[in-house]
């Protein structure tokens, strides 16, 4: 081959042939305390909280309480996914009841905080529904309370338990891919559906309200490499939404880059796909919708592709759970704990930032939501 045909193939990106090779065993399912069943209530059943109890139902695991504004939105729940539970007309009870260990806190963030500080004064381990606060200050507090109490307090980051975020996760952590260099992820989808309804009016709604899962997913593969976030938005063309359906971040990071792109307004041909590459390999997760992913590990050695167990939802649900219960367990942080989530506020609160300033945001700049 001469010189010159040798630059046409590099120029050309072409690919090599390699192997196909089996795919490592990784802990990548929803994990489950050995022995620990402590009994859970949970304040607030809103629409999400039906995710949360059925995977605590398919878990095993009891839910002994519940609480809503509306009594009768937490005996339908009780009803429908633990018919053992009883239903509290003040979630202040539940917090004076020693046999509650675990209180899941699904609440909207304007009206949790105060309450995950009273759930932590009682010495109740906490869950907290995402995203976990809309001020670091405020999420530094709780933490240190959480701490000065010996409790444990974790955030429902439910993605991360996703089958094909939680298998490149824990790949990236078993070094398969060597040092991240870069992570991709662009997603196209219709979030049409939240027009008319209370989403629609979050400013952020698709970079922030739904990004942050993205943006802890970018956090939880290259740690606190992030330096800093330049992001926009923009209305799509015939959208019904009142906010913005279309988001972009450019992510730097120490030593790399990472980018997100949400296409929310995209009617037709939903795709998802994830990219991301390493000094020694790259993981790619690809198909028509977060719960339907193929993912593919390439390395000098060849290609792998594992066969995936489960959904996010409610999967997802099980593992943020069953993580803060074998973190209590083992006495260990949980790896979705407090503590750990506000890095990921961090990029989503700079991203926003970014969009309203159109400037690039340092992350850790933005110590709140702003709008």
């Amino acid at each position: 081959m001469t010189e010159d045909a040798a630059d046409t193939d590099t120029y050309a990106l072409k690919s090599a042939d390699l192997p196909e090779i089996a795919a490592p065993d990784l802990p990548y399912r929803p994990p489950m305390p050995k022995s620990y069943r402590p009994r859970i209530g949970m304040i607030g059943t809103g629409g999400i909280s039906a995710s949360h109890l059925d995977a605590y139902r398919t878990a095993g695991w009891e839910v002994a309480a519940l609480w809503n504004r509306t009594r009768a939105k937490a005996e339908a729940k009780a009803a429908e996914y633990c018919p053992g539970a009883r239903i509290e007309d003040d979630w202040r009870d539940m917090l004076g009841d020693s046999e509650i260990d675990v209180v899941d806190v699904t609440l909207h963030p304007e009206h949790r905080a105060p309450i995950v500080e009273a759930a932590l004064k009682t010495g109740k381990h906490v869950l907290s529904q995402k995203p976990f606060v809309t001020d670091l200050g405020v999420g530094e507090d709780l933490v240190k309370l959480a701490e000065d109490q010996g409790c444990k307090l974790a955030v429902n980051q439910n993605g991360r338990w996703a089958p094909h975020k939680a298998w490149m996760r824990e790949a990236v952590r078993a070094g398969l891919i060597g040092e991240v260099m870069s992570a991709h992820v662009a997603l196209h989808w219709n979030h049409g559906w939240t027009a008319g309804t209370p989403f629609d009016e979050i400013e952020d709604l698709v970079l922030y309200d739904f990004g942050v899962h993205w943006f802890d997913f970018i956090a939880s593969l290259t740690g606190r490499r992030a330096q800093s976030v330049f992001a926009t938005a923009s209305h799509g063309l015939g959208q019904s939404n009142k906010v913005p359906l279309l988001s972009q971040a450019l992510v730097r990071l120490d030593g790399g880059q990472a980018s997100l792109v949400f296409d929310g307004g995209a009617p037709h041909g939903p795709r998802d796909t994830t990219y991301v590459g390493g000094t020694s390999g790259s993981l790619v997760a690809d198909g028509p919708d977060l719960g339907a992913q193929r993912v593919t590990l390439t390395t000098t050695e060849g290609i792998a592709q594992p066969k995936l167990e489960g959904q996010w939802f409610n999967d997802g649900f099980r593992g943020t759970m069953g993580e803060l219960l074998c973190a209590i367990e083992e006495g260990r942080e949980p790896s979705n704990s407090a503590r750990e989530n506000l890095f990921s506020l961090a990029l989503a609160f700079a991203a926003v930032r970014s969009r309203i300033t159109g400037q690039e945001v340092e992350v850790g700049a933005a110590r709140r939501l702003e709008s």
